[in-house]
């Protein structure tokens, strides 16, 4: 198939490990992160990290939308649909998340709550317009990938007067969070985890572009190659990161340069900033509250603002206290330091929110790398 097997060729993947391995330095750790949780996938499932040097070591980041949406968001959506009689719309992964009290989405409905899982906010709207006796909320999620067809139904809504729609808003933005990472005091103490560079996210940046990484390059010192989600993609910009360190540069370089450019797509970005503005705060599962990371509906489109019309208070929830999600979405701990993983936790019985999309860390190592942590006994 053109364009996807050049990309998932093995002797080309050889080849490059090949080169990776030659100039890794003996004497240097290389500790980057993948924030996005598709590289995580890609990582898992093509086994990467086995064709990497033991000194170069990839580090799982909180780019999964589903994975850091935090249980009071979710016990806010479930209260609507079980207290409120709304009808709830959202993806499906969403419907799975942990939330309190044992509770998930897909739980709620099991009760009696009407939650439907949609494809997109436009599915939502039409069902509000073949429902117009119900109110119907669309439970949003995602990074910057997924804003621009949220924004995009809002203005529709409200062109349309759809009265009895409104958006749960939880969009949330890569680079304060790549930021609170960094300036985080537990981010400076990680000590035995330092982050040396990162992999930039694909989707997102092909919404917003690679200018905004460039902040991290010069204030950070840190090295950000953003590249796509195929194996090849992956294994070359884990060289491109690794020349750039030897060679004691720290600049933004664009491997996905078949789709990604400088600024991005303007006019996703227009019809975002028509629609929403920055939260003050917004709590991440396992980063807590980080600065000006979310969007909100503007005020001239209160009307669709699920928490403004139904007057909403947000509380935040402590996760399981065995569950290491959060540890491990700031990329302290791996999947399998967790001592529910893989028996009281798999994706079947997710405890924690790593284990419920393709993309989370503990979900994509459960399918494709965990017996690589079973130790092999020979007599």
């Amino acid at each position: 198939m053109k364009y996807i097997d050049e990309f998932r060729d093995g002797d080309a993947a050889r080849r490059v490990a090949a080169t990776i391995a030659a100039e890794a330095r003996p004497d240097v750790a290389y500790n980057f992160m993948e924030f996005c949780g598709g590289h995580t996938h890609a990582i898992s499932r093509y086994g990467i990290s086995g064709m990497l040097p033991a000194n170069v070591r990839m580090i799982h980041g909180p780019g999964c939308p589903v994975c850091v949406l935090p249980i009071g968001r979710i016990d806010l959506a479930i209260s609507l649909a079980l207290e409120r009689g709304v009808m709830l719309c959202t993806y499906g992964d969403t419907m799975r998340v942990p939330a309190s009290d044992n509770l998930s989405l897909i739980k709620a409905k099991a009760r009696g709550a009407d939650i439907r899982m949609v494809y997109s906010a436009a599915d939502a709207l039409k069902l509000a317009e073949q429902n117009p006796e119900r109110e119907v909320v669309f439970f949003a999620i995602g990074f910057e990938t997924t804003t621009p067809p949220t924004a995009l139904v809002l203005r529709e809504a409200q062109a349309r007067n759809v009265s009895n729609f409104s958006v749960l808003c939880c969009h949330v933005l890569t680079p304060a969070a790549i930021t609170h990472l960094l300036e985080s005091a537990q981010a400076r103490e990680m000590g035995a985890v330092p982050i040396d560079g990162f992999i930039g996210p694909a989707h997102v940046s092909i919404i917003i572009g690679s200018e905004p990484y460039v902040h991290f390059a010069k204030t950070y010192h840190k090295p950000v190659v953003i590249t796509g989600f195929e194996p090849l993609d992956v294994m070359q910009g884990i060289l491109m990161l690794m020349r750039q360190m030897n060679s004691g540069r720290a600049e933004v370089e664009n491997e996905f340069s078949r789709v990604v450019t400088p600024t991005g797509n303007q006019a996703a970005q227009k019809v975002m900033a028509q629609v929403f503005e920055l939260r003050q705060s917004f709590e991440w599962r396992g980063l807590g509250e980080v600065p000006h990371s979310a969007l909100k509906i503007r005020p001239e489109l209160a009307a669709w603002d699920a928490e403004v019309k139904f007057d909403l208070t947000y509380a935040s929830v402590p996760d399981h206290k065995q569950c290491e999600c959060g540890t491990i979405l700031r990329g302290i701990k791996r999947p399998a330091d967790c001592k529910l993983f893989g028996t009281v936790c798999t994706p079947e019985t997710p405890m924690g929110s790593c284990m419920v999309s393709n993309e989370g860390a503990c979900a994509a190592h459960y399918s494709y790398g965990r017996f690589q942590d079973i130790e092999l006994v020979t007599a």
